[in-house]
Protein backbone atom coordinates (compact mmCIF):
# COMPACT_ATOMS: atom_id res chain seq x y z
CA UNK A 1 0.00 0.00 0.00
CA UNK A 2 1.32 3.44 -0.97
CA UNK A 3 0.82 6.47 1.22
CA UNK A 4 -0.44 9.58 -0.53
CA UNK A 5 1.51 12.66 0.49
CA UNK A 6 0.17 16.14 0.17
CA UNK A 7 2.05 18.82 -1.74
CA UNK A 8 3.56 21.93 -0.22
CA UNK A 9 1.17 24.29 1.52
CA UNK A 10 0.10 27.12 -0.81
CA UNK A 11 0.68 30.70 0.32
CA UNK A 12 -2.24 32.65 1.75
CA UNK A 13 -2.31 36.32 0.80
CA UNK A 14 -5.54 37.08 2.64
CA UNK A 15 -8.76 38.89 1.74
CA UNK A 16 -8.42 42.55 0.85
CA UNK A 17 -10.59 45.17 2.59
CA UNK A 18 -12.71 42.75 4.68
CA UNK A 19 -14.69 45.59 6.28
CA UNK A 20 -15.56 46.96 2.84
CA UNK A 21 -16.78 43.53 1.74
CA UNK A 22 -18.92 43.24 4.87
CA UNK A 23 -20.46 46.67 4.34
CA UNK A 24 -21.13 46.01 0.67
CA UNK A 25 -22.90 42.75 1.50
CA UNK A 26 -25.01 44.42 4.21
CA UNK A 27 -26.10 47.21 1.86
CA UNK A 28 -26.70 44.67 -0.89
CA UNK A 29 -28.92 42.48 1.27
CA UNK A 30 -30.89 45.50 2.52
CA UNK A 31 -31.40 46.78 -1.02
CA UNK A 32 -32.51 43.47 -2.50
CA UNK A 33 -34.69 42.70 0.54
CA UNK A 34 -36.40 46.09 0.26
CA UNK A 35 -37.18 45.50 -3.40
CA UNK A 36 -38.40 41.96 -2.67
CA UNK A 37 -40.75 43.17 0.07
CA UNK A 38 -42.27 45.82 -2.21
CA UNK A 39 -42.65 43.37 -5.12
CA UNK A 40 -44.29 40.85 -2.80
CA UNK A 41 -46.80 43.52 -1.75
CA UNK A 42 -47.56 44.27 -5.41
CA UNK A 43 -47.97 40.60 -6.27
CA UNK A 44 -50.34 40.15 -3.32
CA UNK A 45 -52.64 42.82 -4.76
CA UNK A 46 -51.78 45.74 -2.47
CA UNK A 47 -51.66 49.25 -3.86
CA UNK A 48 -48.11 50.57 -3.58
CA UNK A 49 -47.53 54.30 -4.24
CA UNK A 50 -45.38 55.08 -7.26
CA UNK A 51 -42.62 56.82 -5.24
CA UNK A 52 -42.16 53.67 -3.15
CA UNK A 53 -41.95 51.57 -6.32
CA UNK A 54 -39.28 53.92 -7.63
CA UNK A 55 -37.38 53.79 -4.37
CA UNK A 56 -37.54 49.99 -4.36
CA UNK A 57 -36.14 49.90 -7.88
CA UNK A 58 -33.23 52.12 -6.91
CA UNK A 59 -32.64 50.02 -3.79
CA UNK A 60 -32.51 46.88 -5.92
CA UNK A 61 -30.03 48.40 -8.38
CA UNK A 62 -27.81 49.69 -5.59
CA UNK A 63 -27.99 46.42 -3.68
CA UNK A 64 -27.17 44.35 -6.72
CA UNK A 65 -24.20 46.57 -7.55
CA UNK A 66 -22.90 46.29 -3.97
CA UNK A 67 -23.13 42.49 -4.06
CA UNK A 68 -21.32 42.37 -7.40
CA UNK A 69 -18.58 44.64 -6.00
CA UNK A 70 -18.22 42.43 -2.91
CA UNK A 71 -17.78 39.34 -5.07
CA UNK A 72 -15.31 41.19 -7.29
CA UNK A 73 -13.14 42.07 -4.26
CA UNK A 74 -13.25 38.43 -3.15
CA UNK A 75 -12.28 37.23 -6.63
CA UNK A 76 -9.52 39.82 -6.84
CA UNK A 77 -8.23 38.77 -3.40
CA UNK A 78 -7.94 35.10 -4.29
CA UNK A 79 -7.28 35.03 -8.03
CA UNK A 80 -6.99 38.44 -9.62
CA UNK A 81 -4.15 39.79 -7.51
CA UNK A 82 -1.94 36.81 -8.32
CA UNK A 83 -2.30 37.70 -12.00
CA UNK A 84 -1.71 41.34 -11.15
CA UNK A 85 1.53 40.43 -9.39
CA UNK A 86 2.88 38.68 -12.47
CA UNK A 87 1.82 41.54 -14.73
CA UNK A 88 3.39 44.24 -12.55
CA UNK A 89 6.67 42.43 -11.95
CA UNK A 90 6.98 41.66 -15.67
CA UNK A 91 7.38 45.42 -16.21
CA UNK A 92 10.78 45.27 -14.49
CA UNK A 93 14.01 44.29 -16.27
CA UNK A 94 15.44 42.04 -13.58
CA UNK A 95 19.12 41.31 -13.04
CA UNK A 96 18.55 39.27 -9.88
CA UNK A 97 20.82 41.54 -7.84
CA UNK A 98 18.33 44.27 -6.96
CA UNK A 99 17.64 45.60 -3.50
CA UNK A 100 13.84 45.84 -3.47
CA UNK A 101 11.43 47.63 -1.14
CA UNK A 102 7.71 46.79 -0.97
CA UNK A 103 5.81 49.70 0.61
CA UNK A 104 2.72 48.45 2.46
CA UNK A 105 3.67 44.84 1.81
CA UNK A 106 0.79 43.22 3.70
CA UNK A 107 1.14 39.44 3.60
CA UNK A 108 3.87 39.68 0.98
CA UNK A 109 2.22 39.44 -2.43
CA UNK A 110 4.65 41.70 -4.34
CA UNK A 111 7.46 41.27 -1.83
CA UNK A 112 7.63 37.51 -2.34
CA UNK A 113 7.01 37.77 -6.08
CA UNK A 114 10.06 40.04 -6.28
CA UNK A 115 12.14 37.72 -4.09
CA UNK A 116 11.42 34.84 -6.48
CA UNK A 117 13.14 36.85 -9.21
CA UNK A 118 16.26 37.56 -7.17
CA UNK A 119 19.58 35.72 -6.99
CA UNK A 120 21.87 37.75 -4.75
CA UNK A 121 19.44 40.60 -4.13
CA UNK A 122 17.14 41.13 -1.16
CA UNK A 123 13.48 42.10 -0.81
CA UNK A 124 12.40 44.18 2.20
CA UNK A 125 8.78 44.86 3.08
CA UNK A 126 7.39 47.49 5.41
CA UNK A 127 3.89 47.78 6.83
CA UNK A 128 2.00 48.90 9.93
CA UNK A 129 -0.17 45.75 9.67
CA UNK A 130 -3.70 47.21 9.74
CA UNK A 131 -6.22 44.36 9.97
CA UNK A 132 -8.94 46.44 8.30
CA UNK A 133 -6.87 46.50 5.10
CA UNK A 134 -6.21 42.76 4.87
CA UNK A 135 -7.28 39.69 6.84
CA UNK A 136 -4.56 38.20 9.03
CA UNK A 137 -2.27 41.11 8.25
CA UNK A 138 0.86 40.62 10.33
CA UNK A 139 4.59 40.14 9.88
CA UNK A 140 4.51 36.44 10.84
CA UNK A 141 2.00 35.71 8.07
CA UNK A 142 4.30 37.40 5.58
CA UNK A 143 7.31 35.39 6.70
CA UNK A 144 5.27 32.19 6.59
CA UNK A 145 4.25 32.92 3.00
CA UNK A 146 7.92 33.53 2.16
CA UNK A 147 8.75 30.13 3.63
CA UNK A 148 5.97 28.44 1.66
CA UNK A 149 7.18 30.05 -1.56
CA UNK A 150 10.79 29.06 -0.85
CA UNK A 151 12.29 32.55 -0.57
CA UNK A 152 12.58 33.06 3.20
CA UNK A 153 16.33 33.63 2.87
CA UNK A 154 15.76 36.60 0.54
CA UNK A 155 12.95 38.34 2.44
CA UNK A 156 12.91 40.72 5.37
CA UNK A 157 9.96 42.56 6.95
CA UNK A 158 9.88 45.58 9.21
CA UNK A 159 7.15 47.46 11.03
CA UNK A 160 7.47 50.98 9.66
CA UNK A 161 5.35 53.88 8.46
CA UNK A 162 5.76 54.69 4.76
CA UNK A 163 5.64 58.39 5.63
CA UNK A 164 8.87 58.11 7.61
CA UNK A 165 10.95 55.17 6.42
CA UNK A 166 13.92 53.88 8.46
CA UNK A 167 16.28 53.76 5.46
CA UNK A 168 19.09 55.97 4.23
CA UNK A 169 18.88 57.95 1.01
CA UNK A 170 19.31 56.01 -2.25
CA UNK A 171 18.98 52.58 -0.59
CA UNK A 172 16.91 50.69 -3.18
CA UNK A 173 17.07 49.80 -6.85
CA UNK A 174 13.34 49.14 -7.03
CA UNK A 175 10.34 50.22 -4.95
CA UNK A 176 6.99 48.45 -5.28
CA UNK A 177 3.56 49.21 -3.85
CA UNK A 178 0.11 47.81 -4.52
CA UNK A 179 -3.16 49.22 -3.14
CA UNK A 180 -1.48 50.66 -0.06
CA UNK A 181 -0.72 54.38 -0.35
CA UNK A 182 -4.39 55.34 -0.79
CA UNK A 183 -4.99 54.04 2.76
CA UNK A 184 -3.35 57.25 4.00
CA UNK A 185 -6.38 59.52 4.20
CA UNK A 186 -4.73 62.95 4.08
CA UNK A 187 -3.17 64.48 0.98
CA UNK A 188 -0.12 65.62 2.97
CA UNK A 189 0.35 62.12 4.37
CA UNK A 190 0.27 60.60 0.87
CA UNK A 191 2.67 63.27 -0.35
CA UNK A 192 5.05 62.42 2.48
CA UNK A 193 4.96 58.74 1.48
CA UNK A 194 5.75 59.55 -2.16
CA UNK A 195 8.60 61.86 -1.11
CA UNK A 196 10.00 59.06 1.04
CA UNK A 197 9.84 56.61 -1.87
CA UNK A 198 11.73 59.10 -4.05
CA UNK A 199 14.27 59.67 -1.28
CA UNK A 200 15.18 56.01 -0.69
CA UNK A 201 15.28 55.20 -4.42
CA UNK A 202 18.71 55.13 -6.06
CA UNK A 203 19.36 57.41 -9.03
CA UNK A 204 18.26 55.45 -12.08
CA UNK A 205 16.07 53.25 -9.88
CA UNK A 206 12.50 52.32 -10.70
CA UNK A 207 9.14 52.53 -8.91
CA UNK A 208 6.09 50.41 -9.77
CA UNK A 209 2.86 51.44 -8.06
CA UNK A 210 -0.64 50.13 -8.57
CA UNK A 211 -3.39 51.92 -6.68
CA UNK A 212 -7.09 52.69 -6.89
CA UNK A 213 -7.05 56.48 -6.53
CA UNK A 214 -4.84 59.58 -6.11
CA UNK A 215 -2.50 58.67 -9.02
CA UNK A 216 -2.45 62.27 -10.26
CA UNK A 217 -1.17 63.41 -6.90
CA UNK A 218 1.52 60.73 -6.95
CA UNK A 219 2.68 61.88 -10.39
CA UNK A 220 2.92 65.49 -9.24
CA UNK A 221 4.93 64.69 -6.10
CA UNK A 222 7.28 62.33 -7.95
CA UNK A 223 7.97 64.96 -10.60
CA UNK A 224 8.82 67.46 -7.85
CA UNK A 225 11.30 65.04 -6.29
CA UNK A 226 13.65 64.04 -9.08
CA UNK A 227 11.45 61.44 -10.81
CA UNK A 228 10.43 62.96 -14.13
CA UNK A 229 10.34 59.77 -16.22
CA UNK A 230 6.77 58.70 -15.43
CA UNK A 231 4.45 56.44 -17.39
CA UNK A 232 0.85 55.67 -16.53
CA UNK A 233 -0.58 52.32 -17.50
CA UNK A 234 -3.08 49.66 -16.52
CA UNK A 235 -6.34 48.51 -18.04
CA UNK A 236 -8.32 51.31 -19.71
CA UNK A 237 -11.47 49.18 -19.42
CA UNK A 238 -11.03 48.66 -15.66
CA UNK A 239 -10.26 52.35 -15.15
CA UNK A 240 -13.33 53.47 -17.10
CA UNK A 241 -15.66 50.84 -15.63
CA UNK A 242 -14.83 51.48 -11.98
CA UNK A 243 -14.72 55.24 -12.44
CA UNK A 244 -18.29 55.12 -13.77
CA UNK A 245 -19.86 52.58 -11.40
CA UNK A 246 -18.23 54.07 -8.28
CA UNK A 247 -18.81 57.70 -9.34
CA UNK A 248 -15.06 58.30 -9.40
CA UNK A 249 -14.27 56.71 -6.03
CA UNK A 250 -12.20 53.94 -7.64
CA UNK A 251 -9.84 54.74 -10.51
CA UNK A 252 -7.38 51.83 -10.70
CA UNK A 253 -4.16 52.57 -12.54
CA UNK A 254 -0.44 51.79 -12.60
CA UNK A 255 2.56 54.09 -12.44
CA UNK A 256 6.02 53.27 -13.77
CA UNK A 257 8.50 55.81 -12.44
CA UNK A 258 12.24 56.16 -12.91
CA UNK A 259 14.46 58.47 -10.87
CA UNK A 260 16.81 60.70 -12.77
CA UNK A 261 20.39 59.41 -12.74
Amino acid sequence: MTTRTSGPEPPDYGIDAPAVIRNLVIVGVIGVSTWSAVRLAVWSGRVVPTPILGFAGMAFGTGLLCIVMAFWILWESKIGKMRTRDRLLARVSWTGHERVLDVGCGRGLLLIGAAKRLKTGRAIGIDIWQAEDLTGNNANATLENARREGVADRVEVQTADMRQMPFTDSSFDLVLSRAAIHNIYTAEGRAAAIREIARVLKPGGQVVIEDIRHLRQYIRIFSENGCTNIQRGGSLFAYTFFTIVTFGSLRPSTLLVRKSA
